[in-house]
Parts: C-alpha cells; structure tokens; sequence
C-alpha cells in the first residue's frame, strides 16, 4: 500500500507526483480525515468533497507566495494536510492542537484566517489590491462555496471586483450545500448552471468550434458568432451574471477531476482581470455514509468509521431542540408567530418547526444581516417573528438589530444559540459578545436562561412583550431536569434566589448559575455562606434584589460565559455605582479581554476563570481580603 501523504512536506512535493499518485494522494487524505474527524469531530463533509480541488490548486499554485483564500475554512482539512501539517493533525480541534479552520497564527499557507462565511472574495481583493500597490505578480485565489456566495459580503465583493478589474482568481465550489440545503434564487441560478453548463455540454461545444475550423469558411463562421457573441451569450449561457459582474466566467467542471481542474487553472491565471471557476463538487465525497447524509456529517462529532454512528450516548435534548418544540407549542396558540433560520434551520432546532408549519418558517440562506430586517418588516407587519441565529453570526447583523429593529422598537424575539463558550470550535464560533453588545441597545429585553425549562418560560414572556427581546442559551444540553413545564410567563426584570447565606453573593448568569451553586457548597464546607441568585434577566436588572444584597450582605461576586468588559457584571456595577453604593465589594467574573482558543468546554471554562473551582477561588480571597487575580489579566 502506498503512503505517499507522508511524504509531503509542502505542496511544491505535489508537483512531482504522476496524475494517478495524485489520485492516490487523495485517497490517503480522505482516509486521514474520516480516520481523525472519527476521533475528534470536526467539519467532514466539506472537506471531503474539496480534496482533489485542494489538491489541484497546489499543484498549480506557488503557496505560500501564492495565496489561497478559503471562505469560511471548514472545507481546508486536505489544505492543512498539504502544507507541512500531518504530524499535528492528529489533533485537529483539540486544546493546542490545530484549529478546525484557517488560521494566520498557524501556517504562512493560512494569509487568511476564517470560520464565517461569505468572507474570501473581499479578503482576496485585498490582497490583489495590495499586492498591485507594491508592484508584485503573485497569483491571488478565493475559494468560495455556493452557500456562502449567497451572503450579501460575497456579492458586494463581487460587484468591486468587477469594477476593479484586477487579476483575481474566484474558485466557486459548488455542492448544492452549505449546511442544510441551498435556498433563495441564487441558489436557484446556480442550479441552472449545473443543468445546463454540465461538463458533457460544454465538450460538445468545445468539438463543435473544432469541426468548424476545419469546414470551409469555418473562421468566416467563427467571426460571424464573434460579432453577435453578446446577444447570443445572454440568451443561452446562464454564466452572463457573472460575466456581466466583470468576471470571465469558465466551467462547470467536475471538481474530482484533477487533470482539467489543473488545465483550467493554467489557463485561468494566463487570463487578465477576474475570474470565476465553477467547480461541481460532492458534498462528503468518497465515504458513503457521509454522501448519503452530507447535513448530519456537515460538523460532526465523533463517531464511529465503518457505520458513520454517532459516539455520543446522550439522552437529554439540547436547548436548540428544546427551542424548536417550544415555539412549535407557541405557534399553536398563535398564529402570528413566524420562524426564521439563516441556513441553520437543523443547527438551530427549527426543522421541528418547519415540518410542522411549512407556511411559516423561512430560511434565508447564509445572509444573517437580511433575516434580521426581513424580520423587523414582519414584525411591523403585525406577526410575531422569532429569528433564531447562533451568537457568533448575529454579531454580522448588529446594525439591523439596531437601525431596523430596537429603534422602531419592533416586536421580534432573537433566539441567541450557542452563547458562551462553545468549545471545539473556537474562536471564531464561541459566542462571548453578545450580553455585551445586546445590553447597551435601547428598548431591547435580555434574558438568559439556567436551564431548558427556564428556556421554555422566557420565549413565553417573550411574547407577552411588545418590544425587541434576546434569549441567549448555550450549545448542548445543560443541566438534566424535568424540562416540560407549562409555558408560564416569567416577571420581566426579576431575578430568582436559589441559596440563601449571609456571607457573600454569587450572581450568576445563564449556564453560569450551575457552577455558582456547585461553588456554595463547596465554599459551605470552608464555613463560607453565600447566597447564589440566578439572575435570568440581564436586562432589565433586578435592582430591587441587587440593591437589597449590596444593603444586607455588601460583597457581591458576578459570573457570566460573557467577556467581563460591558457585560452582565458591567451593569451591576453601573447599578450599584448609580444608586450610590460604592461601600460594595464587587468582583467580575467573566471572560478577559483575549480571544478564547478552542478545546474542551470544561477546560476552557477552568482557563477563563468562570468554573466552580475558579469561582471557590474567588470567593475565599475576597472574605480573606486578599486581591482577585483575574484569570487572563
């Protein structure tokens, strides 16, 4: 058996290799990545389907004098693979290991780092704008998928490009996919040219312009299609958007066929301006439990080679799951009460939701800024829209959450997902902002829930407010209880006392309240009393009970999955500041002002200070007088 991919140790070894040791190359690293995706999770599918277009852009490509700039960077395992990585991808996603995407601090063959999407095209034209300030000739490339070529970043990008007419190289990777099934008219579009562009049509056109060479008056015949070359394209060639964007457009090409992915790029990059390949690829390419279900292995966990089944034994449903049965309960009730998904319907727990009231959930593709405004429309409208967004990607439509909904003061309910830490994938995907810049928006209500059941109640109060509201709840499945509780309305602003002690206060915040009471107990065994309040609403505070604890107990310690600077903690010092109680002693903890890496929830909690061990910590150097060292300062 070959073992050609341990001899790679950069992508200049590429060029050497025959077409079938490239093929064999690609077998390899398609056996690597299911081999260690099967250990340690991580984005499989895409990956997969982009191994022998990875391949082919090294072998024509100088990287890292040539750049490659990969959209969202989840489809970059075989990239990784080929550029002096193999001995460390062993622990991919793991705590000091590689990161699951691009990253500028890991390889010189990263010029870009990723894990949004729709990111490439712009990034790109920087680096050929700059590259055409300071004289260079290096060859520029975004891979784009088709997903992300929906997101309103890629098209602005687009449209500049064109303008520009600098050389740049767009690869559009086309599976019909991102993570749930491509929708929306570009969507369609590209569809089309999969239709009508497959590669058996453009060889027929190809032997079509060759016979005529031979035919007498065939050139005559080839001049006479020159001059009338812009009324036929638009009329028969789907690619004239692209075309007419500013961009020479060629393909489709089968993007598992490494010699003509290689051919077409050495033409491409003889040819001036931009230009786009469209490049058909399968989503999970060569492992057949992946082909059969390109969503579930779009970011897997682990789980088992021969049968693709999952590792996990859990039992308890998620809060995104728990997110999509409650609204579907709601909807019920109400009619007015609409869902909307941006490409994350599955992620998010609203395919529940979307068997059950087909008219009324809506997906909008990878375009999270729209789905916020389309939302404010319905909202104004007289419906009751609940766009349910992770936390990561609602931060892309902060402007919309202001301008479009908080100012006109519009009923819709934000269902923030994957707040916090959320582990493996790092930090491009934890969700660490969002109690900050949600908190300081004008008519806007924030809720964070302890628990699943917790969950339920405050989409319920949600409802009964005619104004903005954020729920924000973690990835995972949270504490296990009885989560099946009637949808009661919570008090807005009041927070719930779940321990009583005269010694210290701990004011946790969301998944932040378990650790909280796991720390009283422990502190209660050093003779230390606190009282544990879980906060549930951020804002508004329950100031009543604040001023209350600064008043009868006057420490007060705050602990948030949210970074410390303008966050929960934030605002109960404000409150305590503005009400004239500078007497308390108050310590915040939260996440520092750094960029969380990726790993193990727990660990990750541990090394930001916010777990029960940290807040133990805390707390008995503040009844002792000693200073807080803040993790991360």
């Amino acid at each position: 058996m070959s073992n050609l991919l341990e001899s790679i140790e950069s992508p200049h070894d590429l060029k050497s290799l025959s077409l079938a040791q490239l093929y064999a190359l690609a077998g390899e690293i398609r056996a690597r990545i299911i081999e260690t995706t099967a250990r340690t999770g991580g984005h499989l599918a895409p990956s997969l389907g982009a191994v022998e277009l990875t391949i082919a852009l090294h072998r024509e490509l100088n990287s890292p004098t040539d750049k490659i700039i990969w959209d969202v960077g989840h489809q970059c395992y075989a990239h990784k693979l080929l550029t002096g990585r193999q001995r460390e991808f062993a622990n991919l996603r793991q705590y000091g290991g590689l990161s699951g995407f691009t990253s500028r601090q890991e390889s010189p063959h990263d010029p870009f780092g990723a894990g949004h999407g729709s990111t490439s095209i712009a990034a790109a034209l920087g680096f050929a704008t700059a590259r055409d300030l300071r004289g260079g000739d290096e060859t520029i490339v975004a891979v784009i998928g088709d997903g992300a070529l929906t997101g309103g970043l890629a098209l602005e990008a687009l449209n500049q490009a064109g303008e520009q007419q600098r050389d740049l190289l767009v690869v559009l990777n086309d599976n019909g996919m991102s993570i749930s099934r491509n929708v929306g008219a570009m969507s369609g579009y590209l569809s089309t040219l999969r239709a009508t562009l497959h590669p058996a049509s453009q060889r027929a056109r190809e032997d079509a312009l060759r016979l005529l060479r031979r035919i007498p008056m065939g050139e005559d015949m080839m001049h006479a299609l020159d001059r009338v070359k812009l009324g036929i394209k638009q009329l028969v060639v789907p690619g004239m958007l692209f075309e007419q964007l500013g961009f020479t457009y060629l393909g489709p090409i089968d993007g598992h066929n490494i010699a003509h992915m290689s051919s077409l790029l050495r033409h491409a990059m003889r040819i001036k301006g931009p230009v786009l390949i469209h490049v058909l690829t399968q989503k999970g390419r060569g492992y057949k439990p992946a082909e059969d279900n390109p969503r579930r292995f779009h970011g897997t966990g682990p789980f088992l080679p021969k049968n693709g089944e999952a590792v996990s034994s859990r039992r308890q449903p998620t809060f995104s799951e728990v997110l999509g049965q409650t609204v579907s309960e709601l909807a019920e009730e109400d009619e007015r009460i609409v869902a909307i998904s941006a490409a994350m319907l599955d992620g998010t727990g609203l395919d529940q939701f979307k068997k059950l009231f087909p008219g009324r959930c809506f997906d909008v593709g990878m375009a999270e800024e729209h789905a916020v405004t389309y939302a404010a429309g319905l909202a104004a409208a007289g419906m009751r829209p609940i766009v349910a967004i992770y936390s990561t990607f609602l931060q892309r439509s902060y402007d919309q959450i202001i301008h479009d909904v908080a100012l006109q003061n519009l009923p819709v309910i934000f269902a923030v997902d994957r707040a916090g830490i959320v582990g493996d994938d790092g930090p491009t995907h934890h969700g660490l902002f969002d109690l900050s810049y949600l908190r300081i928006i004008p008519n806007m209500t924030v809720m964070a829930p302890s628990d699943k059941a917790e969950l339920r109640r405050m989409l319920a109060t949600a409802l009964t407010l005619d104004s903005p509201v954020a729920v924000r709840y973690p990835r995972g499945c949270g504490p296990a209880i009885d989560w099946q509780v009637p949808l009661e309305p919570l008090p807005v602003g009041k927070g719930k006392v779940r321990r009583n002690g005269n010694d210290i206060a701990i004011v946790a915040v969301g998944n932040c309240v378990a650790a909280a009471l796991e720390a009283a107990e422990a502190l209660g065994k050093q003779g230390i009393q606190a009282t544990v309040v879980d906060a549930r609403f951020v804002k508004p505070l329950d100031e009543d009970l604040l001023i209350s604890l600064a008043r009868e107990i006057g420490v007060i310690v705050t602990v948030e999955d949210n970074v410390r600077a303008g966050g929960f903690g934030s605002g109960v010092a404000e409150l305590l500041s503005d009400c004239g109680r500078d007497d308390v002693k108050l310590v915040r903890l939260g996440i520092p002002d750094e960029f969380v890496t990726f790993g193990d929830v727990e660990r990750l909690h541990a090394d930001v200070g916010i777990d029960a061990e940290a807040i133990v910590q805390a707390v008995s150097k503040l009844c002792h007088g000693a200073d807080i060292a803040y993790v991360g300062k």
